[in-house]
């Protein structure tokens, strides 16, 4: 079974339809990259997949439960967790503990009136684990806004690990990011997905980040799938070439 499947999901404002008909899987233990131009639909669609916003037609499957009406906190606790284009920090908080409370935010027992020092003991604990699998343990103490901008990309990532998704969602990681930046976002994020355990559905505009990343691909344009499938084949792909990826093969 998939753990993600999408069935014509559509998304229309008014005139303006920003996903059409998009049907899609993510198979367990996948990185799957959507592509294509600027206004495709990519961030629209992950705003239907995680319940920002509501679809206008289409389902929502995640490991086969319908979730299409589901709120955004409802799809966290069936263990979807993402990041967003614009970095989503608590500046003042420590990195450890802008990870422990993520942690936190799925923790069912949460709002228990006893038992809350174990709960905040389980959530530092893979709120550290977390940091230290992006290599951030040594800046685990300073303010979340005091980082470099490439810190703080990949403590994005370590929140949204530390809530032990199931399926984690990134919108443009490397965005922002200096060549240097980007190439240790890179290396990081590719041990990161080697060693297993994560089931990915990235969006990303820097092709070598992608290349180098997804082991399949699906590229939108004008809010419609024009190729699906893996990263070659999608990359000698003509209507990608044609409207998006310009030569880029």
């Amino acid at each position: 079974m998939s753990l993600l499947e999408l069935r014509n999901l559509t998304k229309r404002y008014g005139g303006i339809v920003a996903v059409n008909g998009v049907s899609m899987t993510v198979e367990p233990g996948e990185v799957r990259a959507v592509i294509g131009p600027n206004g495709a639909g990519k961030t629209s669609l992950f705003h239907l997949i995680t319940g920002v916003v509501k679809a206008t037609e289409g389902e929502v499957l995640f490991d086969g439960q319908r979730v299409t009406a589901m709120p955004a906190f409802g799809r966290c606790q069936l263990g979807m967790s993402r990041t967003f284009q614009i970095t989503a920090l608590f500046p003042e908080m420590s990195a450890r503990e802008n990870t422990s409370l993520a942690a936190q935010a799925r923790d069912k027992q949460r709002w228990l009136p006893l038992g809350g020092q174990a709960v905040f003991a389980e959530a530092a604990r893979r709120g550290d684990a977390a940091l230290e699998r992006l290599g951030l343990t040594h800046v685990a103490h300073r303010p979340a806004g005091l980082l470099s901008h490439g810190d703080q990309r990949l403590l994005e990532v370590a929140m949204a690990l530390a809530q032990q998704p199931r399926l984690l969602l990134m919108d443009e990681p490397t965005q922002g990011l200096s060549v240097e930046e980007t190439a240790q976002a890179v290396e990081v994020l590719g041990s990161l997905f080697a060693a297993g355990g994560l089931t990915v559905l990235l969006v990303e505009h820097d092709m070598e980040v992608v290349f180098r990343l997804a082991t399949k691909m699906t590229v939108l344009h004008r809010g419609t799938v024009i190729a699906d499938g893996q990263p070659d084949a999608v990359k000698a792909d003509p209507a990608v070439q044609d409207a998006y990826l310009g030569g880029y093969a």
